[in-house]
């Protein structure tokens, strides 16, 4: 997968930057290599589509953020969840999971009736 913008549905960039943000504070690269990483390899997020997500995330109040020396000793923007931000995880979180489980129902449903 190329990009996230262009095969995941709207918003699940947003729910996958917050989920790995509520870890703790973590900067932008970091974010795209922890997607890639846990991922498998299957998500990689281009720098085209992560800092507009962050940007816009930061914009609604979602995360904070500060300039901090990363690990490398250069400065980076460290990415925090808010209170808001957590409260908007939960509830993406719980409207994932009501997807996800309609879809798979579906997909069942499917498989049984091309048998």
């Amino acid at each position: 997968m190329n990009s996230l913008k262009s095969d995941l549905p709207q918003g699940t960039l947003d729910l996958l930057i917050l989920q790995i943000v509520a870890v703790g504070p973590i900067h932008g690269y970091a974010i795209a290599q922890r997607l890639q990483q846990i991922s498998c390899d299957v998500l990689q997020v281009q720098q085209g589509s992560l800092y507009p997500a962050l940007h816009r995330l930061e914009n609604r109040a979602l995360l904070a953020a500060e300039w901090k020396a990363s690990d490398t000793g250069r400065d980076a923007k460290f990415y925090r969840l808010t209170a808001k931000g957590r409260a908007q995880l939960k509830s993406e979180t719980a409207n994932w999971a009501r997807l996800s489980e309609a879809i798979r129902l579906i997909l069942q449903l499917a498989e049984g009736g091309a048998r």
